[in-house]
């Protein structure tokens, strides 16, 4: 069997690497039209920032390595330019003598990836102008700081890869700006998960401009004059992170089956509308598993496990994708960033019947020393409490939140089986009722009826209708900061209090994160009132609805 993979990195280097061990006998050839066939791209941003301080460090497997320990048939610097289904021939370019050839094949698989995108404004093709997405992309990035010894970046996109760069460059010695069309950062998370990451970007002297996006670059005196569609900005180099496209003509001019999008369809077993031929990675369209809907998630680890699934099925065994449940995390400074299933505006897409709940828990045992906060977001379908979504933020503890969220929402868990986790514990690493554990009895008990909540974005509303809300924290919590209007009832002296309260109208209480506010609602509910408490607190109000920093924000932070 004859078997030629176009594209390395994450997809088609691990199919390649799949299906030798699969065949010892199989003829496979490994075309890149880069002279790096696997590499580590998530990488890519924390050489620029030092942090990864070797260029070896970024290569995961040699062109040298995977011939002689894989027998595999690599070609850097030959790109497939024609595909013909028809005679199973792929057209190939030797890029560095121009040269073409063909060769035949019995399966093929497209593993192309995506291109980062580069708008059409002008200015966008300026030397300084710069992408992230392979190897020489980083080299040229850090050899330009290096020469030039830039000042100030700008970062257009507010996404994962944006981010990391803008902390990267910040590491390097740059003053950073970031750029984002959007209401918020990171497209993962709703905005008012969002809101914390626009309050820490800041806190570590990251600029960022929300809302406002690039018109034009221009040269300047000193150094490029950027347009922005509100105000203009002085910088010296600008990054392009604005998204990916796939790079899907060669299976477009195929005759292949790919979408107005650009993402070539495939089926479960990753084989496109021709029998032979199978795509994977970056280039592909997935199914979202929750919702069963198809959507584009281009990640690192679908697109290997996408990789080793096509190399079974080549190779005879039954393998199925199951779809990409879009699992990402991020290192933001001090901060980890992470977000898995669906947000709010997916499940409100798909027509879900959702609600949602926030916890502020700690990452261990709060009388154990060292335990950091952490913010929480999940998302559940109302009825049998089936897990949809979960966004986190915190210093500690946040990926293995992540991934217990992620493996529940992967089973098809409701909040009862979270309820049920045993999770590990020791006061060092979690707290006897996990975080997960946690989120799975506020879910219980908004179902079974047993808790009322109300979200920040009602507060102005039932402010305006003539309510009062009742804030539960101490005297000294409120004087430092509360909802204009709100009034103090301490939590220790509710029960004493109870007759401040008109039981014909309902109550709305709130505390700083929402733990004790659900304990006054259960007082008060004791007592025959209507009460509901707000969802995440003053926390998650004063970040979401003023933008004001709550103690979850640290200041700006190390750059070792």
């Amino acid at each position: 069997m004859k078997v030629i993979i176009v594209g390395g990195v994450a997809g088609g280097a691990s199919a390649a690497a799949r299906l030798r061990r699969l065949d010892e006998h199989a003829e496979i050839i490994l075309l890149e039209r880069g002279a790096y066939v696997s590499y580590a791209n998530c990488g890519l941003p924390y050489y620029i920032g030092g942090v990864i301080a070797e260029k070896s460090a970024l290569t995961v497997q040699t062109t040298e390595s995977l011939r002689e320990r894989l027998k595999l048939d690599v070609r850097t610097r030959h790109e497939a330019v024609a595909v013909y289904p028809d005679k199973k021939l792929v057209e190939i370019r030797d890029l560095d003598s121009a040269a073409t050839y063909t060769e035949s094949y019995d399966k093929l698989i497209l593993s192309p990836g995506a291109e980062a995108v580069r708008p059409a404004f002008p200015g966008a093709d300026d030397a300084r102008v710069f992408t992230l997405r392979t190897i020489p992309d980083t080299y040229r990035i850090a050899d330009y700081i290096k020469k030039h010894a830039p000042k100030r970046a700008l970062v257009v996109g507010a996404g994962f890869i944006g981010l990391e760069m803008a902390e990267n460059l910040v590491r390097a010695g740059l003053q950073v700006t970031v750029a984002e069309l959007s209401n918020h950062a990171i497209a993962a998370l709703d905005a008012d998960m969002a809101a914390d990451v626009h309050l820490y970007l800041r806190q570590q002297g990251v600029g960022l401009q929300l809302e406002n996006g690039v018109q034009s670059i221009e040269p300047s005196a000193g150094g490029l004059h950027v347009v922005l569609n509100r105000g203009s900005l002085e910088v010296d180099m600008v990054l392009l992170s604005i998204g990916v496209r796939p790079e899907s003509a060669l299976a477009n001019a195929a005759g292949l089956e790919v979408t107005a999008r650009g993402t070539v369809v495939v089926d479960a077993h990753m084989r496109t509308s021709n029998a032979d031929i199978y795509a994977v990675g970056d280039v592909v369209q997935i199914v979202q598993p929750i919702t069963g809907q198809p959507g584009y998630t281009p990640l690192a680890g679908p697109a290997n496990k996408q990789g080793r699934i096509a190399a079974d099925n080549i190779a005879g065994l039954r393998r199925v994708y199951r779809g990409t449940q879009g699992t990402a995390i991020m290192k933001l400074f001090d901060m980890a960033v992470g977000a898995t299933g669906l947000n709010e505006a997916a499940a409100q897409s798909a027509g879900l019947d959702y609600d949602k709940v926030y916890l502020m828990p700690a990452s261990h045992a709060g009388y154990y020393p060292g335990a950091e906060p952490l913010s929480m977001k999940v998302l559940f379908e109302k009825g049998a409490g089936r897990i949809l979504g979960a966004q986190l933020l915190g210093y500690k503890g946040v990926d293995k939140r992540l991934d217990v969220l992620a493996t529940a929402i992967c089973a098809g868990m409701t909040a009862d089986d979270l309820t049920e986790l045993e999770l590990a514990y020791a006061p060092p690493f979690s707290s006897a009722k996990d975080p997960v554990n946690m989120a799975g009895y506020l879910i219980q008990e908004l179902l079974e009826g047993d808790v009322q909540q109300f979200h920040w974005q009602q507060v102005a509303g039932l402010l305006q209708e003539g309510f009062t809300l009742v804030d539960v924290r101490t005297p000294e919590e409120y004087a430092r900061n509360h909802i204009e209007g709100a009034v103090n009832i301490p939590l220790d002296d509710l029960r004493g209090r109870l007759d401040a309260l008109d039981k014909s109208k309902p109550q709305y209480i709130y505390c700083q994160s929402g733990q004790r506010s659900y304990l006054a609602g259960r007082i008060l509910a004791g007592s025959g009132f209507t009460v509901s408490h707000l969802a995440g607190g003053y926390q998650l109000y004063a970040s979401a609805a003023l933008g004001v920093p709550t103690p979850f924000i640290r200041g700006k932070q190390s750059k070792a």
